[in-house]
């Protein structure tokens, strides 16, 4: 079963046509929320309609999937995504349209002897992006910072609520302090966030205190106003990342777009797109114009196709020219490891698995081919200059990450980890977002230490992890031995996890492996965020555990993060359409379920109580009625 349909991109003339993946999920329909202070705001959430025998409300959750999932919408890949933000970002009166600089070649890795196939261009490419008027900062922390609450703001703070009014006035609460902790609640409700109460609700002003802060990032290119705001940081919900991009060997537009759509129709807040091959500014043009979700990238990558491949030959001028270029297309955080340092390459020597990361294995070898150190470090505060201009976010990267559990918490790792708090500091002195990223391969029992750490020295800034890994033995099922290291250093702190798939480690991605990474985070994503005790996180359990009790079969399935599998799964050994009521799975049969037995009991002791209270009834009547009774000595 598949509840998606795919709908054909109009096509140009000559094209060969191409589909991405449309449709709601099931027994879901999209509703859009208005904004107080900016009422033309519509905040897309996901309404679970439930069966007439629940007698309960529709389920609303959060919802990434953009307008794919709306019938009303009309997709058109070639035209790309309404620019939902566009009149926000002009409003504020502080930017510019400009000449962009021309796509050149190289641009696309054409340089030398041409590698793999071309492919079509974006049809609707506009050649004059926005960048902040002269002397200007327009990223989200300036605004934050000067007691500005934007229209993203509000979107955010709305969207995080999912819908939820405030429980005691019904209105938004104005002291973001209120703490969630304080309300009398069940002990599965109440979380432990490690001496940081999450706010009951989330206001607009609790969304901008903690941008202004540094402790959350709201990634937005201004020549990305397709994207839907959202929000990363450790007092909100905890988010998760899906990579996608092709490589030198296999991958297509029409594939790297459709990776795309089918990650956020299962739940994946941002997108990287990682691609190394040929055509990468083409195919990241056709992404970011159809993307509802940031854009995340690693600009080495492209930088080092540009020189063909040759690390020694990468430049700063080539680098910056490549930020450039991606800052007009509309790129939202780029990874920049700016923390492999040259006296920290020696600190590996002795590791396992040297260097895993592919920017930081590409910048070490620059550094001790030339002997110099990092141009990305000597060249920090400009590049702070350039992505102010656009605000682009730093995804600060951990380009000396542990790829093994031999190497776990090492002098090397915790190193950067120091040099990228640092040159946090010197980021938020120029208003530019930022956030970390870590590790990586790191067993259970030190995986804590990696986030107090992180959060001494980077002063609270998000932190963004891929796993960790916990085990190194199950090629295969990486996005299981990760899983459970992301849903510890999720609730432990981290705000955004990047996601794994099974093909970890063996191979690229396909698309049924996209959808099982994205399934996986998103439990781990959730599990963290009931373990924190987030104040909507548990609605959707408790509608589902009901349902369960109740053999609610279909409100079962349509609440599950994966209805399709969940369906597909009871219709293997039960296809009938009777077993969708029946009080019993293919598991325990009719006479050993224990929920049923459990109804059973229940049903025998309220017929007990009432015939208990029926017999002491009739002997009040038997005693006179009289509420006071003499008692005879």
């Amino acid at each position: 079963m598949n509840s998606a349909k795919m709908t054909a991109a109009k096509k140009t003339a000559g094209a060969a046509p191409f589909s991405v993946s449309v449709g709601a999920l099931p027994a879901s329909r999209k509703i859009y929320v208005a904004g107080e202070q900016y009422p033309d705001i519509r905040v897309p959430l996901r309404e679970i309609e439930l069966s007439k025998a629940s007698g309960q409300s529709p389920v609303v959750v959060y919802d990434t999937s953009g307008p794919f999932t709306d019938p009303a919408a009309d997709i058109d890949i070639y035209k790309g995504l309404p620019k939902l933000r566009d009149a926000w970002i002009r409003a504020r009166g502080d930017v510019e349209e400009y000449q962009g600089r021309e796509v050149k070649p190289e641009d696309n890795g054409v340089r030398g002897e041409a590698r793999g196939a071309s492919v079509e261009e974006f049809p609707n490419v506009n050649p004059r992006p926005l960048r902040a008027k002269s002397g200007k900062s327009v990223t989200q922390m300036t605004y934050a910072r000067a007691g500005i609450i934007t229209p993203e703001m509000e979107f955010i703070a709305i969207r995080e609520n999912e819908g939820r009014l405030n429980p005691v006035s019904r209105k938004a609460v104005q002291d973001p302090a209120q703490a969630y902790a304080s309300q009398d609640l069940r002990p599965y409700q109440k979380g432990n966030n490690f001496g940081k109460p999450l706010p009951d609700y989330i206001t607009p002003e609790f969304v901008r205190t903690e941008v202004a802060a540094g402790r959350a990032i709201i990634p937005s290119n201004i020549n990305h106003p397709e994207s839907e705001p959202m929000i990363i940081g450790r007092n909100f919900k905890v988010k998760i990342n899906a990579n996608i991009g092709n490589s030198a060997v296999t991958s297509s537009v029409a594939e790297e777009v459709e990776k795309m759509v089918w990650s956020i129709r299962w739940g994946a807040d941002t997108v990287m797109d990682l691609s190394t091959g040929r055509n990468i500014h083409t195919i990241r043009e056709w992404i970011i114009r159809n993307s509802p979700v940031p854009i995340g990238t690693v600009p080495i990558y492209q930088a080092l196709e540009k020189v063909g491949g040759i690390a020694e030959d990468l430049t700063y001028e080539i680098f910056r020219d490549t930020l450039v270029e991606q800052c007009e297309q509309g790129v939202d955080y780029f990874t920049i490891h700016a923390g492999v340092r040259l006296p920290f390459i020696p600190m590996t020597e002795h590791r396992k698995t040297g260097i895993v990361s592919r920017g930081g294995s590409i910048l070490a070898k620059w550094c001790m081919s030339h002997h110099k150190e990092n141009f990305l470090y000597t060249n920090f505060e400009d590049i702070c200059e350039l992505l102010k201009q656009y605000d682009v976010s730093f995804s600060l990267g951990d380009g000396l990450r542990p790829g093994s559990i031999h190497d776990a918490n090492d002098e090397a790792q915790f190193s950067e980890l120091k040099t990228l708090g640092e040159l946090t500091q010197i980021a938020w002195k120029h208003d530019v977002q930022t956030m970390i990223e870590g590790p990586g391969h790191v067993p259970m029992h030190l995986i804590k230490e990696n986030m107090d750490k992180q959060l001494e020295l980077c002063h609270e800034a998000p932190f963004y992890t891929l796993g960790p890994l916990t085990t190194d033995i199950a090629p295969g099922y990486d996005h299981i031995t990760s899983g459970i290291g992301a849903a510890m250093i999720g609730w432990f702190g981290t705000a955004m996890l990047c996601y794994v798939t099974p093909k970890e480690h063996l191979g690229l991605p396909d698309r049924d492996d996209v959808k099982t990474g994205v399934i996986t985070y998103k439990i781990a994503a959730h599990a963290a965020d009931l373990a924190k005790g987030h104040p909507s996180a548990h609605k959707r359990d408790d509608a589902l555990s009901q349902a369960r009790f109740d053999f609610r079969w279909q409100d079962q399935f349509n609440l599950s993060l994966d209805p399709e599998t969940a369906k597909d799964f009871h219709d293997e050994t039960l296809p009938a359409e009777g077993a969708k009521v029946a009080h019993f799975c293919s598991m325990c049969g009719p006479k050993f379920c224990s929920m049923k037995i459990s109804q059973d009991v229940r049903e025998f002791a309220a017929a007990e109580r009432e015939k208990g209270m029926e017999e002491m009834a009739e002997k009040f009547k038997e005693s006179g009625g009289e509420i006071y009774q003499k008692v005879t000595a």
